[in-house]
């Protein structure tokens, strides 16, 4: 089995912690390791360091090779522009399978925290079974709450590190439906691991999206003989022609060759400040502390955070707020207005304050 780590992002859900050369993957947030560095190593429970394969782009293929310095130069793949996770997929897979044929790809994202390590590695033990035998595996992760900020995938049965057949991928709900969904007991989150052969995946996507096939088939001849910065140069313009689409839109939706592996296994994709709570013990007013002299009166269920040695962070009569002192700046924002976090780097980066 091969393994493709999907490791961009720009940087923004945990700003000013993170940047876009040294995004979410890169930070050390729920252990004294970086999040890469910790999917890494959850999978050398089943694979060496070469049959491991992280897609990047250049900006932050750096950082990568610091935090992972046993992996290979050939491989960190560097995509030359951003054009979603079916190209991602696509370019990624096709660059691992000059190596070997018709591989068993695994793929992960680089910023996941998983708490049950054997149960993970025995659930893509089975999906690598059920993938030979030519279906596309996801894992689904049985939900715990009415989780809003996750898509689901409805199944028409739930059965625990089972494979079971999908109905149909749904979008991120509301509250309502969400709350449905964890009622009914039939549905999963999307967990975004996927597990196929290359010949499968291929297929697939010259079903629902043949650009992107006739993308692949022009840089093969290309992806055969390069590699590293030298490669994403030479792909460049070709790698910006394919459909900017997810894979989740472009296959997962359509396919008929889909089966799911509901795992509960501790899953967290940690998607912003507001997840930090599941991960950390709170003081005795809920408030969550990471790295910091926190000192305050009359203060609750605040987020405080910072990057640098002992810094001292009081507050008197504050709640619900997410405090972050970082080299990078200070944000301080309502727990509820997190989102915006983009909408304020946009105008910082008009403003010339940021790149």
């Amino acid at each position: 089995m091969k393994v493709l780590i999907m490791a961009g992002g720009s940087g923004e859900r945990f700003w000013p912690l993170s940047t876009k050369e040294n995004p979410k993957q890169l930070l050390s947030l729920a252990s004294n390791k970086s999040m890469i560095r910790e999917t890494v190593e959850r999978i050398l429970n089943l694979v060496d360091y070469d049959d491991i394969y992280i897609a990047t782009n250049a900006i932050q293929a750096v950082g990568i090779k610091k935090q992972i310095p046993e992996l290979r130069e050939e491989n960190i793949i560097i995509e030359p522009a951003f054009r979603d996770t079916a190209a991602a997929i696509a370019y990624g897979s096709t660059y691992i399978s000059k190596y070997e044929n018709n591989p068993t790809i695994t793929v992960l994202a680089a910023d996941h925290l998983i708490e049950d390590v054997d149960g993970f590695i025995e659930s893509l033990k089975l999906a690598k079974e059920e993938a030979e035998r030519g279906s596309i595996v996801t894992l689904g992760v049985k939900p715990t709450k009415p989780e809003t900020g996750y898509g689901y995938i409805q199944l028409n049965t739930l059965s625990i590190n089972q494979i079971c057949s999908t109905k149909r991928f749904m979008e991120k709900p509301n509250y309502e439906t969400a709350l449905d969904y964890l009622n009914d007991g039939n549905y999963v989150w999307n967990s975004g691991m996927f597990i196929f052969k290359y010949d499968t995946i291929m297929n697939e996507l010259e079903k629902y999206v043949p650009n992107h096939v006739q993308t692949i088939q022009k840089l093969q001849p290309i992806i055969k003989n390069h590699t590293g910065i030298e490669l994403s140069k030479k792909v460049k313009d070709l790698f910006n022609t394919f459909k900017r689409i997810s894979i989740d839109y472009a296959v997962m939706e359509k396919s008929q060759i889909i089966k799911c592996i509901p795992v509960d296994i501790g899953w967290n994709d940690v998607g912003g400040f507001n997840s930090l709570p599941d991960l950390f013990q709170l003081d005795q007013e809920s408030n969550v502390v990471k790295n910091a002299n926190y000192f305050f009166l009359d203060s609750n269920n605040n987020i405080v955070i910072s990057d640098k040695e002992e810094s001292l962070i009081t507050t008197i009569g504050v709640t619900n707020m997410v405090i972050v002192d970082s080299h990078n700046g200070i944000l301080i924002c309502d727990r509820s207005e997190t989102e915006k976090i983009k909408l304020l780097l946009t105008k910082l980066s008009k403003l010339e304050i940021i790149e």
